[in-house]
């Protein structure tokens, strides 16, 4: 095989590649929120799941994407792990499209049709209200070309009569199970190392379809194909959250029990799949009708994969509550010290994402955030009536770690809005980055304010003078003023925007400030009658001014939320 033939073969691999994953980025960006709106609301049952993930996969072409989706419903509460496991299990149907329109490619010379496709897509993608169907359509192209390609350096290599090629094949005993065991770890191993199981599939079909490989070897391929996209999914998933550990090792235990029945009904199973095809196995390469014998492979694994897949899922599908329990008793949470140990809950590391499912991620880490926010504040309120001087500190202590957690949570989520906003992006979702930057910003702000009056308490249980009654009592409402103000604050960020009103948190706002102009004007007044001292009103005053402070952030991630712009007069 020359040099030229061998960059011809893995560049057409590459191709086919980058079209695969250009139309199923372009396809998530056209209907990414209508897919997550299908998700939520056809998985009433198991059988509706399994049939969403089918859909929605097939739709997308990619797996991965859809098991990335249903995790993320997983930890917004949305699906329960029994209905990811389900949608995971149609997923595992809806790919198999893949190996028919690789199939369908390697049947005839696509390459040709796919000139007009790029010429269309390339006045598309100059169409601002088309870009992404420009895209779409490129990836088709692209893909085609890909397959058209394949099939051309497959024919000219002609391994059929390369005589190493041959000898290695043949020095296999075709009707060994060790064979079949070592091709079955080939093919998870080479689908792990290239991260495609779409590429490893299609030099399967080459060396079948050209006579090199034995149907039954390359069908041990395709089921070591099954069980290497899967070690990629779970190697990616150890970084992230419990729940998408469990839903990517449920992925693992499906296709690997699939492997293991598969393994006892082999033969028999693909004989059936060769005679529903019509490929004659035991056909000579003397025999004048070999060519169009072996032009049929392609379609025997294409079928074998969708036959497998279809009657795992209808065997597993009825043990979906065992296989959360296994999949729970083997993934276990991991040991944190107290609640406010700092990880991100929702955002999953290292998972291949598009920028639709990753904004999703993202809201929900903000919906978290929000919550801390008000917890500290929450914990500012119980120092203010803490007298104890060990509960005190223990309690400032707290705080302060919130504090440290508040800055790197606004760092991380940052970090992440800003690695998706590389990628190419709607007018629509760059809006929702640049939004969601901003409320983190100003979530962050919030929790300096809690700090600040977290400090103010420190100074005065440090001192000898305390609070008047009086003072104690109109700090405690405008505290109280303040915690109403980011409960409505997390109202809105938790409900979709159509539904909420800003009003409400318009009108706390002002009567935070008309609050603290009237506390303002009394301070003078009772200092002035020595009803407390300078010192203890400045500390006064520190901690009204600073609340007014903090309503003005939550305004701000209110304004950010709603897309509205309110001034203060």
């Amino acid at each position: 095989m020359s040099v030229w033939i061998f960059f011809k073969l893995i560049g057409s691999l590459a191709l086919l590649m980058y079209g695969m994953k250009s139309m199923s980025d372009s396809l998530q960006k056209m209907a990414g929120s209508q897919l997550r709106h299908v998700l939520q609301a056809m998985t009433t049952n198991r059988f509706a799941g399994m049939l969403t993930g089918a859909f929605v996969t097939a739709s997308v072409q990619s797996s991965t994407a859809t098991t990335v989706m249903t995790v993320s419903f997983v930890n917004a509460g949305l699906l329960t792990l029994c209905q990811a496991i389900s949608v995971i299990m149609g997923a595992n149907i809806g790919t198999t499209l893949t190996a028919w329109i690789m199939s369908a490619g390697f049947s005839f010379n696509i390459a040709d049709f796919v000139y007009p496709a790029f010429f269309i897509a390339i006045i598309l993608i100059y169409s601002k209200k088309r870009k992404s169907m420009g895209d779409f359509l490129f990836g088709i192209a692209f893909m085609f070309l890909g397959l058209g390609t394949l099939r051309q350096t497959g024919i000219d290599m002609n391994l059929g009569d390369n005589e190493a090629i041959l000898s290695f094949f043949s020095s296999f005993d075709p009707d060994s199970f060790l064979t079949t065991i070592a091709f079955l770890l080939l093919g998870g191993v080479l689908t792990f190392a290239v991260q495609s199981s779409a590429a490893v599939m299609a030099i399967t079909m080459i060396l079948c379809s050209s006579g090199v490989l034995p149907i039954y070897q390359g069908i041990a391929l395709v089921m070591g194909e099954n069980i290497g996209t899967t070690v990629t999914s779970n190697i990616a998933a150890l970084t992230a959250n419990v729940q998408a550990r469990r839903a990517a090792f449920a992925h693992m235990f499906f296709n690997a029990f699939g492997v293991v029945w598969m393994l006892f009904v082999f033969r028999p199973f693909i004989d059936m799949i060769c005679g529903f095809v019509g490929f004659d196995e035991t056909m000579p390469k003397s025999d004048p009708n070999f060519v169009n014998n072996a032009a049929k492979l392609s379609f025997v694994l294409a079928a074998f994969h969708t036959t497998f897949n279809v009657i795992n899922t209808s065997i597993l599908i009825w043990f979906i509550p065992q296989i959360e329990k296994i999949v729970c008793r083997v993934i276990k949470p991991r040991v944190e010290g107290e609640e406010e140990e700092f990880r991100l809950r929702f955002i999953t590391r290292g998972i291949m994402e598009t920028p639709e499912l990753s904004v999703l991620e993202a809201r929900k880490e903000i919906q978290s955030y929000a919550e801390r926010t008000q917890r500290m504040f929450g914990m500012v309120c119980d120092l203010m009536n803490t007298k104890e001087d060990t509960a005190f500190i223990k309690l400032f202590s707290r705080i302060e770690k919130y504090e440290s957690i508040s800055d790197k949570m606004e760092i991380e989520i940052a970090t992440y809005l800003d690695n998706v906003s590389d990628a190419h992006l709607s007018d629509e979702t760059k809006a929702k980055i640049r939004a969601m930057l901003r409320e983190i910003s100003e979530l962050e702000s919030i929790g300096d304010s809690c700090y600040n009056l977290a400090r103010t308490l420190n100074r005065k249980m440090s001192g000898n003078e305390d609070f008047t009654e009086q003072q104690y009592e109109h700090i405690n409402q405008m505290f109280r003023l303040t915690d109403d103000s980011l409960t409505q604050m997390n109202v809105m960020l938790n409900s979709r925007r159509e539904v909420i009103d800003a009003n409400l948190s318009i009108n706390i706002e002002k009567e935070i400030n008309n609050f603290r102009n009237q506390l303002k004007n009394q301070n003078i007044n009772d200092v002035n009658d020595h009803k407390y001292t300078y010192a203890i009103g400045t500390m006064y005053m520190d901690l009204i001014g600073e609340c007014e402070k903090l309503a003005d952030y939550v305004m701000n991630v209110v304004e950010a939320r709603m897309g509205i712009r309110w001034r203060d007069n």
